[in-house]
């Protein structure tokens, strides 16, 4: 029974894929329906296994077979749903599902509608498979897979070089990433001849191993390499905003549900093992808060629509990191559910105005769409004070407990934290204000077209905005977080930002997030609501602020540092070593096709003369053999 609830959980979106790569043409708008129902049955698969777990609270466990088999050292074709794996199942095949439904509207019309569709049930897959994995090299089929999802969903539109540059950069610094994670496997693999996780977890526990510990920590911080790649940290984090080159729903699943989640997931799978490295946990904690400050301060000035919420996610996966260095893994968990709501929304939020803006992304040319599209005002609106730490919204339940643990670990990261929640504020504001307020700036065909999305869209826009003010209810700071005590059977050492009742701290910090949202709102407000400001247009734009425009130059200080010199290099090789070596290669041809030549004319059919070579042969050996010697 247990194998076959994975086999369908796995399967599923797999056949749905199938059908719509081989059979689309034929298909034809059904296409998408079916990829959806696909994606649905394995979110109730998903729930079904949730409650089984819950009611038992035994994973669901299946070896389908023996994989490789060595003298010490076996791994088996494994899947695992336990709490946390099923947890992650809930929102990627939940969200998965809303944002099939949403594409069947957004991509209708589209000359590959069912490929489309292909692509985005196998993305669904490849992360059922890497978030089910009973082992590492499991999880690293999923890890790539979804990594050449995301290439060929990014330069969907390939028609366009610019598109197919962007998909070549994700894959490749994903595949820098990914040998970090590679690196880590074999030094797990070495140390306790196992590769499985249950295997890896009880050798540690209970183990005492200084030697064996040293090299985890090698381990762990190669992993976390391989996370930070996957995650878009700093310093492969260049990839994240320029996926934005894939239709709309494709970052929506991309940045909230699927392949940017699954370097947090890893480092928590993995727990037992970062906790035997405590200094890996600080670099993890430094890298994530200065993340999320770089990434929030580029996000201030950006003016195209998905820019602006792919810096976010960057940003608020920084402060997931933060939590993660910290050993609060379950608060970085709750913090990945939350952000995976309103970000889900703001992103098919976004999509919806790009549909009835007809494709324009830049905010300074939009302005006034609230009374044209009523709900995607009010759902975005949502999304963005859940986003920005509203008080009572799912996002400032989680943003306020990583904070609250920055706190109570290092105050100068807390610092950096709140500061890049400040501007996580202003720079949301900013994008509502200049999206759906004051007058618009586009031109009058835009405006003459101008309409709310249909229900197919805008429906998923309301569960995904409901999500966003409830979904902090599974961790409430006052009292029984259910999402902790669910995750204690996964998570060795727990690490709450506070007992369960809140004290003056506590709600004194509470109360500087608070201010800290209500200081960035009221920049935003003031600067485009009362002064009714517009961002400046490209050429206008001077000094510091030109820096941030432009991403600090990372990406241009990339080409000339790395990418160039490695061109450059290849190119030489080419163009000087190869046509050297291919001379000598084709000199020593050539001799050899003349000595054919000649050695040749001695096969003239002649049998006398074979006989005569057969004979004089055989008396040169035998003169070697006896007289010579």
């Amino acid at each position: 029974m247990d194998t076959n609830v994975i086999l369908l959980l796995l399967l599923t979106p797999l056949l749905g894929s199938l059908i719509n790569l081989f059979f689309g043409k034929k298909l034809g708008n059904s296409a998408g329906m079916i990829a959806t129902l696909a994606v649905l049955i394995s979110f109730i698969i998903t729930i079904i296994a949730f409650v089984q777990v819950t009611g038992t609270n035994e994973p669901i466990q299946a070896n389908l077979f023996n994989w490789i088999s060595t003298a010490r050292f076996d791994i088996s074709f494994g899947f695992l749903l336990d709490q946390l794996s099923l947890l992650w199942l809930l929102f990627v095949t939940g969200i998965g599902t809303l944002i099939h439904w949403y594409s069947t509207s957004y991509m209708k019309g589209d000359e590959n509608y069912a490929k489309f569709f292909g692509y985005l049930n196998l993305f669904i897959f490849f992360m059922v498979v890497l978030v089910t994995g009973s082992n590492l090299l499991i999880t690293f089929i999923g890890w790539e897979g979804v990594g050449l999802c995301s290439y060929l969903l990014i330069g969907f539109w390939h028609k366009n070089q610019s598109y197919n540059d962007a998909a070549k950069k994700a894959f490749i610094m994903n595949r820098i990433g990914d040998l970090g994670f590679l690196v880590g496997v074999f030094i797990l693999a070495f140390l306790f001849q196992s590769l499985d996780y249950m295997t890896i977890k009880e050798a540690i526990l209970s183990g005492t191993n200084h030697q064996v510990n040293t090299w985890v920590g090698y381990a762990a911080l190669a992993l976390f390499i391989g996370a930070v790649g996957k995650s878009a940290q700093i310093p492969l984090y260049t990839w994240l905003p320029d996926a934005m080159a894939g239709p709309t729903p494709v970052s929506a699943l991309i940045h909230a549900a699927t392949m940017v989640t699954a370097g947090i997931f890893l480092i928590t799978r993995l727990n037992f093992v970062f906790d035997l490295a405590p200094q890996v946990q600080n670099i993890i904690a430094i890298v994530g808060a200065f993340t999320a400050l770089f990434a929030a301060t580029i996000g201030l000035v950006q003016n195209d629509i998905k820019k602006v919420l792919a810096y976010s996610t960057v940003s608020q996966l920084g402060l997931m990191f933060m939590a993660i260095g910290f050993g609060a893994y379950e608060i970085a968990v709750f913090h990945v559910i939350t952000h995976a709501f309103f970000k889900a929304c703001l992103f098919l939020g976004s999509g919806s105005v790009i549909h009835a803006m007809g494709g324009e992304q830049d905010m300074r040319k939009m302005g006034g769409l609230q009374p044209f599209m009523k709900i995607t005002y009010a759902t975005f609106l949502i999304a963005t004070l859940a986003i920005s730490g509203f008080p009572l919204m799912s996002g400032f339940f989680s943003k306020d407990e990583i904070l609250l643990t920055a706190f109570n670990h290092n105050i100068i990261l807390y610092a950096i934290g709140s500061l890049a929640s400040v501007m996580t504020a202003f720079y949301m504001f900013r994008l509502f204000f200049l999206t759906f307020k004051k007058g618009f700036r586009g031109t009058q065909e835009q405006k003459n077209h101008l309409h709310e999305s249909p229900a197919s869209m805008t429906t998923p826009l309301i569960i995904l905005a409901t999500l966003s003010i409830f979904g902090g209810l599974i961790s409430l700071p006052n009292g029984y977080s259910w999402l902790n005590e669910y995750l204690k059977p996964v998570i060795v050492n727990t690490v709450t930002a506070h007992g369960h009742d809140l004290g003056v701290l506590e709600y004194s910090l509470m109360g500087v997030a608070t201010i800290g949202f209500l200081i960035g709102l009221g920049l935003a407000f003031n600067k485009y609501i009362q002064k009714s400001e517009v961002p400046q247009e490209d050429e206008q734009i001077i000094g510091f602020h030109k820096v941030l425009y432009n991403k600090y130059y990372i990406d241009e200080i990339y080409q000339k540092a790395i990418v160039n010199p490695i061109y450059n290099l290849a190119t030489f090789l080419r163009d000087v070593v190869e046509v050297a070596l291919s001379g000598t290669i084709f000199g020593l041809g050539k001799i050899a096709d003349g000595l054919s030549l000649q050695g040749k004319k001695a096969q003239n059919g002649n049998i006398g003369l074979y006989l005569f070579a057969f004979v004089f042969g055989i008396c040169l050996i035998l003169y070697y053999l006896f007289i010579a010697r």
